[in-house]
């Protein structure tokens, strides 16, 4: 965690389980630019009325190791920080809390398991559920996994929230890209059954690589897999960007400039 260490593929659960948030993250140097990340037509509109009066929005972030924010140097580093105060600052009514339920190295049974608890424990307007890339990097049953994607969609439609899923990351590391992308695809196979917008987190970084494979560097930390603050940075404004037309239409989305 406090070095930088060879990559392997292999290994990449354990290693998300074992780093943790505080660590050193590489430069940020990577130039983020606006990247759309979901469809044009997705839309959260339980939020938009909550979101025009003003009201407070409690949104839930869970996931693994993305979500906790491994890769990051401070916890405020995080997408799910990051996300928070850009959404505070462009829906200044409303008070915005993003509770950060990440653990790395979780697989999608561990992580369904903790959302079940988690939306009876307290209610939420929103829940970003990030799964698939430990799924991917294991690999597995793919139907089975495709069920457990189902299964978290309708317990979360049973508890009431709005719902998106964060894909999971590009890299160009990756050992088997055909199984991966295999997982990237079960992911939007079943969110477009469901009707569930996605945060499509793997074809905007593979994008963001297209553009600057050399710049693409500094948005992963040193392991060459998970994200650095840049990367989440980045992630985060996407992610509001789309949200903000998930919600509102017509407000303004949020400068891509640092």
């Amino acid at each position: 965690m406090r070095a930088a260490m060879r990559f392997l593929a292999f290994a990449l659960p354990a290693i998300a389980a074992t780093f943790s948030v505080g660590a050193p993250a590489q430069a940020a140097s990577f130039s983020c630019r606006e990247t759309p990340i979901v469809r044009s037509n997705a839309a959260l509109a339980p939020l938009s009325a909550k979101v025009s009066q003003g009201k407070a929005l409690t949104i839930l972030a869970i996931g693994s190791s993305s979500t906790e924010g491994v890769g990051a140097s401070a916890k405020d580093k995080t997408y799910p920080a990051r996300l928070q105060a850009l959404l505070a600052k462009s829906w200044p009514k409303s008070q915005v809390e993003i509770v950060n339920a990440g653990i790395g190295g979780e697989t999608a049974p561990q992580t369904l398991a903790r959302l079940k608890a988690a939306l009876a424990a307290r209610p939420y307007d929103l829940v970003i559920w990030q799964v698939g890339t430990n799924d991917a990097v294991r690999g597995g049953d793919l139907d089975a996994f495709k069920a457990m994607i189902g299964e978290g969609i309708a317990l979360v439609r049973e508890a009431g929230p709005a719902l998106t899923i964060l894909d999971p990351q590009f890299f160009p590391a990756v050992r088997d890209p055909q199984r991966y992308g295999q997982y990237v695809e079960a992911v939007g196979e079943v969110a477009r059954r469901e009707a569930v917008p996605v945060f499509g987190r793997y074809d905007a970084m593979r994008e963001w690589h297209r553009n600057d494979a050399e710049s693409f560097k500094a948005a992963l930390w040193t392991d060459g897999f998970h994200m650095s603050d840049a990367g989440y940075d980045c992630l985060a404004r996407d992610m509001a960007n789309a949200m903000l037309g998930m919600t509102a239409p017509s407000r303004p989305v949020v400068a891509a400039s640092r």
